[in-house]
């Protein structure tokens, strides 16, 4: 019904335009030029109020429109019979299904945000965090609004203003790390901004260490093996092959012809064991795993070992805060837990104060979730020059020490997933810390 009235509007307009134009004919035959002046004036002015109302009701129906639009009207101020009506529907219609499919790519890449396990920060020219995901504090712990109170990495990402991938090593309080950072720079919105991607690959970079450790055992073993094996029986066999009726000129040659070559067959067979133990590290199986209460093992494996610290009268500690269960290899674990508590026990054998303390707890970071037991002694310590070596296989500071013992509890708790630390501690001896990672 509007457009039909805005229509007769129109129309009423025009035929008064033409009607004006035939008079002014009519007028300029009748009466001469002056009549046609006179009616020229007249068509003019209703031109032009003619566009004075055309421009008033425009500019009232875009305030209609604004309006509208500004008070969520969804029939933007006009009426279903306006030829706007429709169109504007149409490009709300348009507009609201592009908001509405912006809004899910946001919560899907939030969503994914969430359960990605790599740190992800937005960083501003002023070092300011304007994002971070969940992972980051996980990783880096509490985050603060600004990069700067990161230490080396903060550091790191505000002297970077070019792509750069960086490998960094991370100290957290007593945790160590290793990352790799990835900084993008880019501009959004007029803005300089940084995206970083940080990712843990310590684990990966100690698998890859074992799995170097395990392939230099498996060629040594192999080539050492055949090389003692021929010599062990060699050896032997002479011994067994010497007459007891060969006679020397000098009584003592014999003698010692016959240790030497029992002690070479001697030597030969320790040799041979010792290689034995070469296999342990290259041929350690994957852990069967089950549900396991790490506590009840610690005092299982104590008790292994309670008539020895009673016969060299050493103090034990033990401190159970934590009653968590975890999937692990009992028997694994267990031979870990013998071979670090062994050493704290030969660590004390020239200590006059001897103290042993076992602390099994659950970190209670919300941002880190971790179960940790520590095992301490008061003895000497592990000097500095040492500490980057005792994970390495075979190296030992024992006279009688094969060198295997923390290597292989270090793969160990790789394989589980979690690790094995030696933590500086003041006012103790040496402390291993076992991580078994996030639960």
């Amino acid at each position: 019904m509007s457009f039909n009235n805005e229509l007769l509007k129109q129309v009423s307009w025009l035929v008064i335009f033409s009607l004006l134009l035939l008079s002014s004919q009519f007028m300029y035959q009748q009466y001469g030029l002056s009549a046609v002046v006179v009616i020229l004036l007249i068509t003019t002015l209703f031109a032009a109020i003619k566009l004075l109302v055309f421009h008033q009701q425009s500019k009232n129906q875009i305030i209609k429109v604004i309006n509208a639009l500004a008070n969520n009207d969804p029939s933007l101020g006009l009426t279903q019979s306006d030829p706007l009506s429709e169109k504007l529907t149409q490009l709300r219609d348009q507009i609201q299904h592009s908001r509405l499919e912006a809004e899910v790519q946001a919560q899907y890449l939030q969503a994914l945000l969430i359960h990605l396990d790599i740190s992800i920060l937005v960083v501003d020219d002023n070092d300011n965090i304007l994002h971070k995901n969940p992972a980051s504090e996980r990783l880096l712990g509490h985050l603060t609004k600004s990069i700067r109170p990161l230490a080396k990495l903060g550091e790191l990402i505000s002297q970077t203003h070019t792509s750069a991938r960086v490998t960094l090593s991370w100290q957290h309080g007593e945790h160590s790390d290793t990352l790799s950072v990835h900084i993008s720079c880019c501009e959004i919105q007029g803005k300089s901004l940084k995206v970083v991607s940080i990712q843990s690959i310590y684990q990966a970079l100690i698998a890859k260490e074992q799995q170097a450790y395990k392939q230099l055992t498996r060629v040594l073993t192999h080539e050492v093996a055949n090389s003692i094996t021929p010599l062990a029986s060699l050896a032997q066999t002479a011994v067994d092959l010497l007459p007891d009726e060969l006679v020397f000129i000098d009584s003592e040659d014999k003698e010692d012809l016959t240790e030497a070559l029992t002690t070479l067959a001697n030597r030969t067979s320790h040799l041979s064991a010792f290689i034995k133990s070469f296999h342990k590290i290259a041929s350690l199986p994957k852990p069967i795993l089950a549900e396991l209460n790490l506590a009840e093992l610690v005092a299982s494996v104590l008790s292994l070992f309670k008539g020895e610290m009673q016969k060299q009268n050493i103090k034990l500690n033990l401190s159970i805060q934590s009653s968590a269960l975890l999937m692990a290899d009992s028997a694994q674990l267990e031979q870990a837990l013998i071979n670090i508590i062994k050493n704290a026990i030969d660590a004390l054998s020239k200590s006059a104060h001897k103290e042993i303390s076992l602390t099994l707890y659950q970190t209670d970071n919300s941002t880190r979730q971790e179960l940790l037991l520590d095992i301490e002694d008061s003895g000497p310590g592990i000097v500095d020059h040492v500490k980057e070596q005792i994970f390495v296989p075979f190296f030992t500071t024992k006279n009688k020490g094969s060198g295997i013992g923390l290597s292989l509890s270090r793969q160990i708790m790789v394989q589980h997933g979690g690790d094995l630390n030696y933590i500086d501690k003041q006012n103790c001896g040496a402390c291993f810390r076992l991580a078994f990672g996030r639960f």
